[in-house]
């Protein structure tokens, strides 16, 4: 849990005067909230705290401002699309959490992309010659990539067309049969899934649709600034998705579960920790209370013995909830889906915010360029 820290507490480590304390509040950059000793008095985030005094330590110089936004520093693009905002994710002023409960991913494509409609993802039919997975995906969206059209210049109707059938290219691509139905349902028939497993998948998706600047996303904006077309902009943040350190995360998540299968929860836990490995699908730098995707997922779907096991053992041993890598793989085992199920959610979600950030940036006309701060030689 976060520690909170006195108005006097929260003065002193930031050696600031009241007014600007109170300023950080009313910006949302400190979190707040009653002293449940006394109402009278307010509490701030030590976190929010800790990391605002890190950025005035820094000092402005252009150079460290730009080094400190690279990794979980300050945000560094505009963008109207999503946030994370003490504790919660926001999909254009919607909590996700809450428009999970109900929404299809083709309804919160309309909320990340500013539509009045829901959007629709037609899906050619499979093809017999790949298989539905990550390596389909790769294939069939470069395919799609190498005969695009630039995405510059375009209007914003054309590129949402373009992104509609990319997606929907990617979710065939994935295992979704074809259809007029939405994307879960058509997912889960190809999984065999019932009802209540196709709602899990539903509420999954909607939660992965988008997570403010991640890697892939900023992948893909880089990519757009460009203007390169619009499946291209899609490859680019699904070849970054595909690392173990963004979405590839599920696969060490199925093998931390089988070495909990075979050698117990704790004793797994242990050899992860003992090999300098921190366990996948445990904490995340921006929820310090716990992952509210996780939470979410969690609550409706069943925990197996082991998947309750290993979230105590972990718990226990570095004191960090389960995210929603964690919560994917418990999906994974309890409906039977195949291993690279928690990949292959990840990619369809995400998508669609990849395709938001990619008409958003298109639209704003700018090109994402950074600088590299030279330590090499010089020539004499």
């Amino acid at each position: 849990m976060s520690e909170w820290l006195s108005r006097e507490e929260a003065l002193e480590r930031l050696k600031v005067r009241p007014q600007t304390l109170y300023a950080y509040v009313s910006r949302g950059r400190i979190g707040m909230q009653p002293d449940r000793a006394d109402p009278r008095r307010s509490q701030y985030r030590a976190d929010d705290i800790a990391a605002m005094a890190t950025r005035r330590a820094r000092g402005r110089s252009p150079s460290a401002i730009a080094e400190s936004a690279i990794a979980w520093g300050e945000p560094s693009i505009v963008t109207s699309i999503s946030t994370v905002l003490h504790g919660h994710l926001v999909y254009r002023g919607q909590d996700a959490v809450a428009l999970s409960a109900s929404a299809t991913l083709e309804e919160t494509a309309a909320v990340l992309w500013a539509l009045p409609e829901p959007v629709a993802f037609r899906a050619p039919t499979p093809d017999a010659a790949h298989q539905p997975g990550r390596a389909s995906a790769f294939a069939q969206l470069a395919v799609l990539a190498g005969q695009g059209r630039p995405s510059l210049g375009r209007s914003a109707t054309s590129l949402h067309a373009d992104a509609a059938h990319a997606v929907g290219v990617l979710a065939s691509a994935l295992g979704a049969s074809a259809g007029p139905d939405p994307v879960h349902w058509r997912l889960a028939r190809d999984w065999s899934v019932d009802a209540a497993g196709a709602d899990a998948i539903r509420r999954a998706l909607v939660l992965l649709a988008d997570h403010e600047l991640n890697a892939s996303t900023f992948a893909a904006r880089v990519t757009a600034s460009t203007g390169a077309p619009m499946a291209a902009c899609l490859l680019a943040g699904l070849a970054t998705l595909s690392g173990p350190r963004h979405g590839g995360a599920g696969e060490a998540v199925m093998q931390l579960a089988e070495d909990a299968g075979r050698h117990g929860a704790e004793a797994a836990t242990r050899r992860w920790l003992s090999h300098d490995r921190p366990l996948p699908s445990f904490g995340h730098p921006l929820y310090p209370d716990g992952d509210p995707r996780a939470a979410a997922l969690l609550s409706v779907i069943d925990i197996d013995d082991l998947s309750q096991s290993l979230r105590d053992a972990a718990l226990a041993a570095t004191g960090a909830r389960p995210n929603i890598d964690f919560a994917l793989a418990v999906l994974t085992r309890g409906l039977g889906l195949p291993r690279d199920a928690p990949f292959r959610l990840f990619a369809l979600a995400r998508s669609v915010g990849w395709a938001a950030h990619t008409i958003e940036q298109v639209t704003s006309g700018s090109v994402i360029r950074p600088r590299g701060r030279y330590e090499g030689l010089l020539p004499r």
